[in-house]
C-alpha cells in the first residue's frame, strides 16, 4: 500500500469525529468524493459532518446525500480529525482556512499536479484521473464494502472530472474502477444525463450569451471566451451556471488552449483547458491558482476583464509559441541524428 494512504488509513480509523471539507464553489469531483468519503466513514460507525462555505447550487442537487451537507463551522473543539479533499492549496478552503486547520490530525487528499503541501497528513497523487478514483482506493485499503449510494457518487464524480472519459488523465485504472462502480447498480447513460443535459432555459440564455464572445487568436489555436456581471443579470443566473461552459471553446477542432474569463462582483476568474503538452497549470500558477496540465484556473481579487485578457494572452501566446519551439526540436528527424 502507498506510504502516504497507509497514514491517512490509520488516522480515519483512529479518529471518532471527523469533519470533511473541499474546495469551495465544489464541482461533482468535490461534491461527489466528499459526501461518499462521509458515507464511508459512517459506515464504520464515525460521526462526520461535511462543511461547506456556502449552500450547494442546483446543478449538484442530483448528487445523493446533497442535503447532509452542513452551512457554516460547527464547534470545532468537538472533532479530533479533518479531511480536505480535491484543494491543490489550503486557500480553496475558502474563507475558514484557518479554523478548520486548526483541527488536527488535518488530513489532505488531492490529486492536483503543482499541490502545495498544507495539512499533517498528504496523500498526493496527480496520476489521477479525479479525487473520486483516491476515495474509492481509499475505501478498499479500510476494507470498506460500497454501497450503491457511494458509488452513484464516485462513478458521477470521475465521469465529471474526466469528461466522460475523453482527457489525458482517464488509465486503466479509472476504466476498471468505473467498471466495478457500474456492476453495483450504476446506470451510465442516468449519471451523463445528470451532469451533462441539465440545462435550465436561463443557463442557455446564459450560455447563448457567452458563445457571443468567443474570439480567436494565433490561427485559431487560442479562444476565449468570457461572462460578465450583466450577463448573469440579464439571464438570471450565477456563477455556478457556466460549469462546463468551457468545453465548447476548447471542442474547436485548431483550438490548443481555451480560456474561459469569469467576472464577479469582486473578482475575476480564469478557467484553462489544453489539449496534448501544452502545461496551463503553469500559466495558472503565475497567477496565483493551480491545477492539472490540462485543467487549470486562478482567481485575481479587485481587477478588471480587460486587464486580465491582456495579461492572460500575453502568457498563453508564449506557452504556444514555447510548446512548438520544443515540437520542432523533437522531430523525428532529430531524433534520427541523435
Amino acid at each position: 500500500m502507498n506510504p502516504a494512504l497507509s497514514e491517512i488509513v490509520a488516522v480515519l480509523r483512529t479518529a471518532k469525529k471527523i469533519l470533511i471539507a473541499t474546495h469551495v464553489f465544489p464541482d461533482v469531483d468535490a461534491l461527489g468524493s466528499q459526501l461518499a468519503l462521509g458515507n464511508i466513514l459512517r459506515s464504520m460507525g464515525k460521526q462526520v459532518y461535511l462543511y461547506s462555505e456556502e449552500p450547494i447550487h442546483y446543478i449538484l442537487d442530483f448528487l445523493p446525500g446533497s442535503s447532509r451537507i452542513g452551512i457554516g463551522l460547527p464547534a470545532l473543539d468537538e472533532f479530533d480529525c479533518a479531511v480536505a479533499l480535491d484543494c491543490g492549496d489550503d486557500r480553496r478552503l475558502g474563507k475558514a482556512k484557518d479554523d478548520l486547520q486548526s483541527i488536527h490530525p488535518f488530513a489532505v487528499i488531492d490529486h492536483h499536479s503543482g499541490h502545495c503541501d498544507f495539512g499533517d497528513f498528504r496523500w498526493v497523487e496527480p496520476g489521477k484521473s479525479s479525487t473520486a478514483e483516491m476515495v474509492y482506493e481509499l475505501s478498499l485499503a479500510m476494507s470498506e464494502d460500497i454501497s450503491f449510494e457511494t458509488a452513484y457518487l464516485l462513478y458521477a464524480a470521475i465521469v465529471s472530472d474526466t469528461g466522460s472519459f475523453k482527457y489525458a488523465s482517464t488509465s486503466a485504472d479509472t476504466l476498471r474502477i468505473a467498471g466495478e462502480l457500474v456492476a453495483r447498480g450504476v446506470k451510465p447513460a442516468e449519471i451523463s444525463g445528470k451532469i451533462f443535459d441539465n440545462f435550465t432555459k436561463n443557463r442557455l440564455q446564459l450560455l447563448q450569451e457567452v458563445l457571443v464572445t468567443l474570439t480567436l487568436y494565433a490561427g485559431e489555436q487560442l479562444a476565449i471566451i468570457t461572462v460578465t456581471r450583466e450577463m448573469y443579470r440579464k439571464t438570471g443566473t450565477t456563477g455556478a451556471d457556466t460549469e462546463l461552459f468551457i468545453n465548447y471553446p476548447r471542442s474547436l477542432h485548431t483550438v490548443k488552449i481555451a480560456a474561459f474569463i469569469k467576472e464577479s462582483e469582486d473578482v475575476v476568474g480564469v478557467s484553462l483547458r489544453s489539449k496534448g503538452n501544452y502545461d496551463v497549470a503553469r500559466i495558472a500558477r503565475k497567477f496565483g491558482g493551480g491545477g492539472h496540465s490540462n485543467a487549470a484556473g486562478f482567481k485575481i481579487p479587485g481587477a478588471r476583464v480587460e486587464q486580465v485578457q491582456k495579461q492572460l494572452l500575453d502568457e498563453l501566446h508564449s506557452l504556444l509559441e514555447t510548446r512548438e519551439i520544443q515540437d520542432a526540436s523533437c522531430s523525428p528527424g532529430d531524433l534520427s541524428d541523435r
